[in-house]
């Protein structure tokens, strides 16, 4: 049994760091002189006896079965009756001449395959059907069989159908054959269907109305995760129970008619792409030029022309006029966001704000209006947004304050921003709080200019008849007939193009670059 004095030493020694180095170079054989102060402690040392602590074993931790949690293509369902989905395709097949399905035919199918109708044009081309015209029973059942053990919800299924051969994305090429077969069998589209030149027109705004929801990464490519969360599936399947036009995210036609209206009045040479020029004359030059340059500099645009001739196409004008008309979605925010963000920071400094909101006070002072001075209109919007860091406006702090469309016109458009001063402010309120109990600002616009367009055409129709009545009754030859009949057209027919721009030559790539 150790005594008093000897455990006291030990303990000392367990204490002292530099005892403890000391002693351990005298281990390694190390030469050194021994401080006297250490001599009678080093003795001390020498004479206990020390016993290494048994480490006691570890008991080994019971193993756990962690369910598998991560299902990249749809969490598969534990009573699919696989075998009984194939036999009421066989059955479906055999009622064709030779067990083979035309694309005409492929309706029956899809709904044998439990899927909604429109999808009869993915399920043909993804069977091969595009090369022979047909697609036989047992080719089209392999494809069917493999995408059923490999794919487990609708999301899925439809990227494998559209998708190019080991790709786990769609692009905005890969919408155009199931697009076609929209326009071509879609009972509400039989007006546009014989105007054959328009296709491209039609299937283009909605593949940009498309990426615009959902491809909320800004990649230019749809992945399944995006397409799950997104809605667009859903008004797939209610294509075949309703109005396209009831479709207001994606299908409808009167969205089309009036979106290409508005890009053919600034296209005034009538080439499909519009330059600085062309499209400042938007709304009576309602949008700051600052703005205008931003979004020619390429910061919110994907057409090459964008830096080689300075022209943007088709397909974005159809995301700028969905983000002015609509400055509260997610992407028309991110879209004005990166416009402003001069330095691409992530972040609007006071002097970003300051540079967009000069051109608004000169504006006004043109109209004879006195402007309110910057800081006061700082202080306004800082109310407004309330930035988490002080002197700094995240997209985080717009996406989360509500009324983001009044900052961005306070910035960008000074029509809507002196429309925003003379409203009410509770008013203002009023809306945030019943936002999604109505129609969504871009859906007003919409239906209001199409009214318009429609009251227009009306009244040329009339114009035109009671001018060709005046004529017969003064039984005077009428030599400009082309010339009025020219200027006349059915609302729901689009502007005629003119003979330079052939739009049957104009390719799908120009719009999808």
């Amino acid at each position: 049994m150790k005594s008093g004095s000897m455990r006291m030493k030990e303990i000392s020694l367990r204490q002292d760091p530099d005892l403890r180095k000391e002693l351990a170079l005298l281990a390694r054989g190390c030469d050194f002189v021994l401080p006297s102060r250490f001599k009678k402690r080093l003795k001390a040392f020498q004479q206990i006896q020390v016993h290494p602590k048994k480490e006691e074993p570890l008991t080994p931790a019971l193993s756990q079965n962690i369910p598998k949690f991560y299902f990249p293509k749809g969490c598969p369902k534990a009573n699919l009756n696989i075998d009984g989905i194939i036999s009421k395709i066989e059955k479906t097949f055999s009622g064709f001449p030779l067990e083979r399905a035309t694309l005409e035919d492929m309706g029956k199918v899809a709904k044998a395959c439990e899927c909604p109708l429109y999808w009869k044009a993915p399920l043909f081309y993804a069977a091969g059907g595009e090369r022979t015209g047909y697609v036989s029973v047992h080719k089209f059942i392999a494809m069917w069989r493999k995408i059923l053990h490999t794919c487990h919800d609708d999301a899925a299924k439809f990227m494998q159908l559209l998708a190019k051969p080991g790709c786990s994305y769609l692009e905005q090429e890969d919408f155009i054959p199931f697009l076609q077969d929209v326009v071509n069998t879609h009972p509400h589209l039989t007006f546009l269907r014989e105007a054959s030149e328009f296709h491209s027109r039609y299937i283009t705004t909605v593949v940009q109305r498309i990426f615009y929801l959902v491809n909320r990464s800004w990649s230019g490519r749809i992945t399944c995760s995006e397409l799950r969360k997104s809605n667009f599936l859903q008004h797939v399947a209610l294509l075949e129970e309703e109005d396209i036009n009831q479709s207001a995210d994606y299908f409808s036609y009167e969205h089309f008619y009036v979106i290409y209206c508005k890009f053919w009045e600034l296209d005034t040479d009538h080439d499909l792409y519009i330059d600085e020029n062309d499209l400042a004359k938007h709304n009576d030059h309602a949008i700051s030029s600052h703005v205008i340059q931003r979004i020619f500099s390429g910061t919110v645009t994907r057409s090459r022309k964008v830096h080689k001739e300075g022209k943007i196409s088709y397909a974005d004008f159809v995301w700028f006029l969905l983000s002015e008309e609509d400055k509260k979605t997610q992407t028309s925010i991110e879209y004005w966001f990166r416009c402003m963000d001069l330095d691409g920071d992530g972040v609007l400094s006071m002097y970003e704000l300051e540079y967009f909101y000069e051109e608004q006070c000169q504006k006004m002072e043109s109209m004879a209006i006195e402007p309110l001075p910057f800081e006061d209109c700082l202080c306004q919007m800082l109310d407004l947004v309330k930035p988490q860091t002080e002197g700094k406006i995240t997209l985080h702090d717009l996406k989360k304050c509500k009324q983001a469309n009044i900052f961005f016109d306070t910035f960008l458009n000074l029509e809507k921003y002196l429309d925003h001063e003379q409203k009410d402010p509770f008013s203002v309120l009023r809306v945030g709080e019943n936002e999604g109990q109505e129609l969504s600002d871009w859906e007003k616009y919409a239906a209001e200019e199409y009214a318009v367009l429609v009251a227009e055409e009306a009244a040329n129709e009339q114009w035109n008849d009671g001018y060709d009545a005046e004529l017969n009754l003064l039984d005077i030859p009428v030599a400009s007939e082309d010339k009025c009949s020219s200027d006349k057209r059915p609302f729901f027919d689009l502007p005629s193009h003119s003979p330079e721009a052939d739009l049957e030559e104009y390719e799908y790539e120009d719009d999808f670059e």
